[in-house]
């Protein structure tokens, strides 16, 4: 396949919805329930079911320092490039992460929240390489989800020449490519993360 990276667009409702991915050896379940505060907070209990491939003391010790990006936000804080975070908490199984409120251009679709870059497995990398993937480490404090992880090294099909592409492939799927090609400049075997959008809470 071309695109190895995992995308699940995921609805947050108040109502409980359970939602199951596919994880190699296991499988990550995604469950909603409704908080008992008022405050924007919901919590979301993350179950994973997957095959541990032996950790030892020191690369345990790599994971949760490179899943410790922890960021403290507030209410109407924005980011440089001016796209608003949410003011909403949502609480996982491996701690407390924020999103961003994206306005779509057009004007028939609502807002969304999206939720970018959130481990769901420790990164395949040093021991972990070629394993089954392994639970991921807890972090404290929110974590700002506003950032796409890497995706998975791929090689991409040249597509430099519009004339010599059209012959190997449909417009459509050339134009497809094009869009798809600046989200994967990115690439790294550390690239097991999931990218959530929702309705926004309270609009």
């Amino acid at each position: 396949m071309l695109i190895h990276t995992l995308i699940i667009s995921l609805l947050l409702p108040l109502l409980t919805l359970p939602i199951a991915t596919g994880g190699g050896s296991g499988s990550t379940v995604v469950e909603n329930t409704p908080s008992n505060n008022n405050n924007n907070k919901i919590n979301i209990n993350t179950n994973i079911n997957i095959n541990s491939g032996g950790t030892s003391n020191s690369n345990i010790n790599k994971i949760i320092k490179n899943n410790n990006n922890i960021n403290n936000i507030n209410d109407g804080q924005e980011q440089n490039d001016g796209i608003p975070l949410s003011s909403r908490i949502v609480n996982t199984k491996y701690g407390a992460v924020s999103g961003t409120i994206l306005h779509l251009e057009n004007r028939h679709l609502d807002a969304v929240e999206a939720f970018k870059g959130i481990p769901y497995a420790s990164p395949p990398v040093g021991s972990l390489r070629f394993m089954p993937p392994v639970t991921g480490a807890l972090w404290s404090g929110i974590k700002k989800a506003d950032q796409f992880g890497p995706v998975c090294p791929q090689r991409f099909p040249d597509i430099s020449n519009e004339t010599a592409a059209l012959e190997r492939m449909p417009k459509g799927r050339l134009e497809y490519l094009r869009r798809l090609l600046p989200y994967l400049q990115n690439q790294s075997e550390d690239c097991l993360y999931l990218n959530i959008y929702g309705p926004v809470q309270g609009m």
